[in-house]
């Protein structure tokens, strides 16, 4: 572990955990986001797959082009309250405007890929289109297009890894299979195809994932105070050589 790494773990460990969005700060699990397709239509591996196939297609891009056409209406970390009554519900229109042009865009995609299985969403999948997933950011700081552009790919990639666990663990459950093909001769839960059933499995993962990460920062920051006292005693030995 580099010293400037160890450093931030200590005095800023809020600041080093939210850029890693696929497991220290995932969408899902730390921070509640995108559950309503999650837990009604993530019922098995291949629905999963097509949301995590439509996240991607719609996340970043939107982000990105939100972020281009609000930057004559930024928000700053220190504006008053009479900036943000004026320019929230422009920004708030863009995104949602920027995400339906998007999905507009997509869906022939999805379509190309999946065919009819798409029907089997509903009216969940053009929802995603006002998922606060995509468009929380009309609320926040103006941020520039390279940093909109990391953050949406680590986003999408967390929120693609729980969409495809919850999915297959589901189906496993309720049907005995993943993805189509045969593991058990029964089904442990059937409730799990429900959303009652997504719940409750949700708020499972989610604990044992919160108890996982915990667990983890515990470890980064014992790491991070070894090594910064190693390097400090590594600083004293070469200036007492060098003394010497």
């Amino acid at each position: 572990m580099k010293q400037r790494k160890a450093e931030q773990i200590l005095t800023k460990p809020d600041q080093f955990t939210h850029r890693h969005r696929i497991f220290l700060n995932n969408p899902v699990m730390m921070q509640g986001m995108g559950l309503a397709p999650l837990v009604i239509l993530a019922t098995s591996g291949k629905n999963a797959l097509i949301l995590a196939a439509a996240a991607a297609l719609l996340l970043t891009p939107s982000r990105l082009l939100s972020c281009l056409l609000t930057r004559r209406l930024p928000l700053s970390e220190h504006g008053g309250v009479e900036e943000a009554e004026r320019r929230l519900l422009p920004r708030g229109l863009i995104y949602c405007l920027s995400a339906a042009v998007v999905y507009l865009a997509a869906y022939p995609l999805l379509e190309h890929w999946f065919g009819t299985d798409l029907l089997a969403l509903g009216i969940y999948l053009p929802l995603l289109t006002v998922e606060p997933l995509l468009i929380y950011r009309f609320g926040r700081a103006q941020e520039t297009l390279p940093k909109a552009f990391a953050k949406g790919l680590r986003t999408t990639v967390g929120y693609a890894l729980v969409l495809l666990l919850v999915g297959c663990v589901r189906e496993l459950l309720a049907a005995g299979t993943v993805f189509g093909a045969a593991l058990a001769d029964f089904a442990p839960l059937p409730m799990a195809s429900m959303p009652a059933g997504g719940f409750i499995l949700l708020g499972v993962l989610c604990a044992v994932w919160r108890a996982m990460v915990r667990k983890y920062k515990d470890f980064l920051v014992a790491e991070a105070r070894n090594q910064i006292l190693a390097n400090h005693q590594l600083a004293d030995h070469q200036k007492e050589a060098r003394e010497g």
